[in-house]
């Protein structure tokens, strides 16, 4: 008799799957390489959601039936604080009462029967791409069992509560690619929907401009279920092949590391090999982005906006390099903030008028693999090197969420190497087929992927 099924003998549980499931994910968060992930494991309701679930009388016919999922401390569940992964939020700094109800995202995924797991860790406020967390931990990147690398942010408990079988599903958010990061380095599969398709209500918000709600799965069948739910959406008709993609020869391709461009320059070759045509697209407009965000970003400005009741008396509670971040927005004048909107407006036009020739574009996530946490870890001797990174890792992502657009990292690394994130993603709106062209490219890398 195995642990799990001595558990549910213990309990007076029939050893139903789904049973057996949950209790090797309550002692998989248990586990030494899990500390950090999860800020709040909720066993004993976790099982009396999946029983509710099990008794459902349309049980069978639920979307996500007994599927577990973690979710990220921005989001509202009912009787619990959301802390956001500070200690600024909660009963010794800013006082915060118990949300009241589920936000709606999580109350639609309760409804598809989905078990909450409990709230996973996060870079503090989400603001940050690296996923360090110096109030609560620094989840660890379980791909190299070797050297503690980092999760990727802000969704590092997501994605590290996904990587270790803890939920199948890590909810979380995608400001600047607070998803398709810890996705990419994870080697894990991350989906950020054209904003507002998900809805956002009950979420502490980044900025509220660019934020957007989805998930972290292994696949991405499941990545489009957990989408369909959550979004209300239909599931994406499959795309005939091949398919005509598209490849910023500049900009997504620039300083990316061995391990990166080995990966890549494969999975184009495999995609060549399954019959899609792939061209190269200059997107000269790519090169404005840091003229754009010259006078400040829309996270600063946003951000600061809604922390600044709380910076005069609560500054020293703060991870210095998110308040670092935030003061970012601190002297952004109110035209400039207006002109950004403008700008942004006009370069999403333009880039949509350049992406009209191909089904979905394709990059590297992320140009480097995880960076090992000891080269900046917090403290003020780090910071300069964490800056580089943590700009390095937003670059490409980032890109995506100042162009409203959708995307989705999969993973297209060999085993044994450390992870490596492919980025299909499109305009606005193209959100059904950058899903179901994400799985036609999974099924053409499977060969390398799924290697021996």
């Amino acid at each position: 008799m195995d642990a799990a099924a001595r558990v549910c003998q213990h309990l007076g549980m029939r050893e139903h799957p789904l049973r057996q499931q949950l209790e090797l994910a309550l002692a998989a968060a248990q586990q030494p390489n899990a500390q950090a992930t999860m800020l709040r494991l909720d066993a004993d309701d976790a099982r009396l959601q999946l029983e509710h679930v099990l008794g459902h009388p349309e049980g069978a016919a639920l979307p996500l039936r007994g599927q577990r999922v973690s979710v990220k401390d921005l989001f509202d569940v009912a009787g619990q604080v959301t802390a956001a992964g500070s200690v600024l939020l909660g009963e010794a700094r800013v006082p915060v009462k118990p949300a009241p109800h589920d936000a709606t995202v999580v109350s639609r995924l309760r409804q598809a029967g989905a078990v909450l797991m409990g709230r996973s860790n996060m870079s503090e406020f989400a603001y940050s791409g690296v996923g360090i967390n110096p109030h609560h931990g620094t989840p660890i990147n379980p791909a190299d069992p070797g050297v503690h690398r980092v999760p990727g942010g802000s969704s590092s408990g997501a994605a590290v509560s996904v990587a270790l079988g803890i939920a199948n599903i890590g909810l979380g958010t995608d400001t600047g690619g607070s998803l398709r990061i810890p996705a990419a380095l994870c080697g894990l599969v991350g989906f950020k929907a054209t904003a507002g398709l998900v809805p956002r209500d009950g979420c502490l918000p980044l900025s509220t401009t660019l934020d957007t709600v989805g998930a972290i799965t292994r696949n991405v069948a499941e990545a489009i279920a957990a989408h369909r739910v959550m979004a209300q959406a239909p599931t994406p008709l499959p795309q005939p092949a091949p398919r005509r993609l598209g490849i910023a020869g500049r900009y997504f391709q620039d300083t990316m590391d061995d391990g990166v461009s080995e990966s890549w320059t494969r999975a184009l070759r495999s995609l060549q090999a399954a019959g899609h045509e792939l061209v190269e697209l200059e997107l000269p407009e790519l090169d404005e982005i840091a003229a754009l965000n010259a006078r400040g970003t829309l996270s600063a400005a946003e951000s600061y906006a809604l922390h600044r009741p709380w910076l005069a008396a609560h500054r020293d509670a703060y991870d210095p390099r998110v308040l670092a971040r935030i003061l970012g927005g601190e002297h952004m004048l109110a035209a400039d903030y207006l002109e950004l909107q403008r700008a942004r407006g006009d370069w999403i036009t333009r880039m949509q008028a350049a992406l009209v020739g191909v089904d979905a574009m394709i990059s590297p996530t992320t140009p480097v693999v995880a960076p090992v946490l000891a080269d900046i870890a917090p403290g003020a001797e780090r910071d300069a090197a964490f800056n580089r990174v943590n700009l390095m890792l937003l670059r490409n992502p980032s890109a995506i969420n100042l162009l409203d657009g959708c995307a989705l990292s999969l993973p297209c690394h060999a085993p044994q190497e450390l992870p490596v994130g492919l980025m299909v993603w499109h305009a606005a709106h193209h959100d059904a087929a950058v899903l179901a062209i994400s799985a036609q490219v999974e099924q053409a890398l499977a060969a390398v992927t799924q290697a021996a």
